[in-house]
């Protein structure tokens, strides 16, 4: 059998980082970890070839010599999924969808492709190959289980060029055990947390080292710290002891809950094993909307200080923030900009709230008849499915306001300095000068310190790291980069 694999386009969007990504040469942020995982669920004796649009182009010829085109794809990747099965239909390819899209709105592709695998891959697709080989398969494979992560293999990193990416990702854990009303991972993942053992993750760093990485990897987990004690009894003894022996060849970057501020022990652990950030969904710093939609662990606690404390242990946080919520106010705007202002959260990602399907959220709006078609997966693109309770005219002239305060020239520059002042990296980067950092320094300088309309505050950050505290230039720079992404996304989006 001849497998295709295809990753759509990802549009242009806060975390496509696409913007930045031509400072490092790199085609794409993250590889499609997803499809890699479902290669390697697949017979070892059938060709495979991945296609991640983000990266490759798509032939006609690739999907004329396929026997079956597997398309994976999130919410954010509908129009261009669109695009791919319209070119499959008409080369009268036999397509199969799986992945976060389909599983949350089966009914839109139903009638579109051959076969749709959805949930999880490690119980549904044995199940589709084993009635494929018999010659009799079903139209829709689902299932309620949610499969033990030692289930999971290996992604098959062979079938990509790792660097094209900026970031290689890895899964370490499944589900999340909170209930936030708008979050549509506990809808897809349950809430039971679920882990690879660390023998498993053992592997995958092993194999990516072995493929020639080096730097970054991005572990996609939802709540990295869901079960501690494994962490700092198992993974994490596990990651230093493998890295110290290689010379630390690695840094690590994942998503946790808030509360991680309150273990110094896991903290410690985590710099040592050589992570330098986590994204936390901070979400609001107004009570009334976090319990709203019922982000418990956010509560009862000073948010800054929780941020702090992160920090000040040597790990960056960036943030989700959301406005748009029932109980939210005029005065919210402003409130969202003093506290990443305080905080010192340089990537703060705020954006619209919209119900994914199968939320609770979701089905909370639906009863009271105020959800509109229009869900694009993009917060950040100023759409929202549904009747928001503050006037919506205000609701989007607020939002507007944030984005376009946070990442203005000096607002930004000013929050990046407060928190390169704060912040004593307790990693040892990778300090090795190489072409692609010094190609990275020269078009920051051209495109941001020459032609650039706000080039005075990249001059002012350039220069006071350079003179202040030189050992975070090159951070620095890296932030400048950053917020020159934020502003066209932005720009864009309006």
């Amino acid at each position: 059998m001849n497998i295709l694999l295809i990753s759509p386009l990802y549009p242009d969007t806060y975390w496509s980082f696409k913007h930045a990504l031509k400072f490092v040469s790199k085609k794409a942020s993250n590889p499609p970890l997803g499809l890699l995982t479902v290669a390697a669920l697949l017979p070892r004796d059938w060709n495979k070839k991945l296609l991640d649009l983000n990266v490759d182009t798509l032939r006609d010829e690739d999907i004329t010599c396929s026997d079956l085109v597997f398309i994976g794809a999130m919410s954010v990747q509908s129009e261009s999924t669109l695009q791919v099965i319209e070119r499959c239909r008409g080369l009268k390819a036999i397509t199969i969808g799986g992945g976060p899209l389909f599983t949350s709105d089966p009914d839109s592709y139903k009638d579109l492709m051959e076969y749709l695998v959805l949930d999880e891959a490690e119980i549904t697709l044995p199940r589709f190959l084993k009635d494929f080989r018999n010659g009799f398969p079903d139209r829709i494979y689902r299932t309620r289980e949610h499969p033990d992560m030692s289930l999971s293999p290996i992604p098959d990193y062979s079938l990509i060029d790792v660097s094209d990416y900026a970031s290689p990702s890895l899964q370490f854990s499944r589900g999340c055990p909170y209930d936030c009303e708008f979050c549509e991972i506990t809808a897809m993942l349950g809430h039971r947390f679920r882990m690879k053992s660390s023998g498993q993750i053992i592997q995958e760093l092993t194999n990516l080292y072995d493929w020639g990485h080096r730097g970054n990897i991005f572990f996609v987990d939802d709540n990295f710290i869901g079960n501690r004690k494994r962490l700092k009894n198992d993974l994490l003894p596990a990651m230093i002891t493998w890295a110290e022996e290689r010379g630390n060849p690695f840094i690590y970057t994942t998503e946790a809950s808030i509360n991680l501020a309150d273990d110094p022990e896991l903290m410690q652990l985590m710099v040592r094993a050589g992570f330098i950030k986590v994204f936390v969904g901070i979400e609001t710093p107004d009570y009334a909307s976090l319990n709203e939609c019922n982000k418990k662990q956010n509560l009862e606690r000073d948010l800054a200080d929780s941020v702090n404390k992160i920090q000040t242990n040597g790990m960056e946080v960036s943030a989700g923030f959301i406005v748009g919520f029932d109980n939210d106010s005029p005065g919210t705007f402003q409130r969202q900009i003093d506290f990443i202002q305080k905080s010192g959260i340089i990537t703060a990602m705020v954006g619209l709230l919209n119900a994914p399907n199968n939320t609770r959220l979701h089905k909370r709006l639906s009863e009271e008849g105020r959800l509109i078609e229009g869900y694009s997966g993009n917060n950040c693109d100023y759409s929202m499915n549904f009747v928001p309770k503050m006037n919506r005219e205000i609701l989007m002239r607020g939002y507007r306001n944030i984005v376009d305060t946070i990442y203005s020239g000096k607002t930004y520059s000013d929050r990046v300095i407060h928190f390169l002042k704060m912040y004593e990296p307790k990693v040892k980067l990778q300090t090795k000068l190489t072409f692609q950092k010094i190609m990275a320094l020269l078009k920051s300088i051209f495109y941001l310190g020459i032609i650039n309309r706000s080039r005075i505050w990249y001059w002012k950050l350039f220069f006071w790291s350079l003179i202040n505290k030189p050992e975070t230039f090159s951070l620095a720079i890296t932030y400048s980069i950053y917020g020159y992404h934020f502003r066209k996304v932005f720009r864009e989006d309006i």
